[in-house]
């Protein structure tokens, strides 16, 4: 039988999703959760992978079990065991053809920046500050060259496994709420770092060190090294991912708002 679930996360607790050996994860601690559910090893497949520190609010995961469980054992179950920097949200049987990765059609990213001139405490880990006063409508200007399909090789990661670096963006939209700076992104798919290195690149639009037209020109030239720095995982938040209709999951999204 095929489950699929949804979950949040504080990913400030972990070194990310995957599992690793040396340091605690997501991943790891959802198997060892549904593992004393269902009395045999778990493993599960996730929707996007995300990086240390980096948090979710709509992660979709699917796991394969012979266990004979109500979808109520396996939510109440799986969070009475889990740490309390994830919980499951949702629990649905689901057809055999589902996967959590491959069957995604598009997946959305929210960025949180606190745009204010003393630093957080209570938010310390949960947005990037950043004190000089950002131009809002410059940085909107400067995204929308971005949106379409393109080579994002000038916002991946040196480290990226993808096979390929072109993505389609299908949405890039920021807006200020008081203090706060809400950056939207979704696409059908992300490159490693490319969210977190496009919103360090606007951030210096936003703060005059570079004119609007920079990111469009850092687009064409494919060049990592010329463009801005990645910005901390902290204010980076996974919120949605979109599936077809014929498996009738949770697709609203739920979108941090900090304020």
């Amino acid at each position: 039988m095929r489950i699929a679930l949804g979950i949040e996360y504080d990913g400030s607790a972990f070194n990310g999703w995957q599992r690793q050996s040396h340091a605690p994860s997501v991943q790891a601690a959802l198997e060892q959760a549904l593992s004393k559910v269902a009395d045999h090893p778990v493993s599960v497949v996730c929707a996007g992978r995300t990086d240390t520190g980096v948090h979710a609010t709509a992660q979709v995961v699917h796991f394969d079990t012979h266990a004979g469980r109500s979808m109520r054992s396996w939510l109440l179950g799986g969070n009475s065991n889990l740490p309390p920097e994830v919980a499951i949200t949702w629990v649905r049987p689901i057809s055999e053809d589902f996967h959590a990765r491959f069957r995604a059609t598009a997946r959305q990213y929210r960025y949180l920046i606190l745009n204010r001139g003393h630093r957080p405490a209570l938010l310390r880990k949960r947005v990037c500050w950043e004190h000089r006063p950002l131009d809002v409508e410059a940085m909107q200007a400067a995204a929308r060259p971005l949106l379409g399909e393109h080579d994002f090789s000038a916002f991946r990661a040196l480290a990226c496994q993808a096979r390929h670096p072109v993505r389609t963006l299908h949405r890039l939209e920021l807006q200020r709420r008081g203090d706060l700076i809400l950056l939207d992104i979704e696409a059908n798919a992300f490159l490693h770092h490319m969210v977190r290195n496009i919103a360090g690149s606007l951030i210096a639009v936003g703060r005059g060190e570079q004119p609007v037209d920079w990111l469009a020109g850092l687009l064409a030239g494919r060049d990592r090294s010329r463009s801005g720095i990645t910005a901390p995982a902290g204010g980076l938040y996974f919120v949605k991912v979109a599936y077809p209709s014929e498996f009738a999951l949770p697709g609203e999204a739920v979108l941090p708002d900090i304020g």
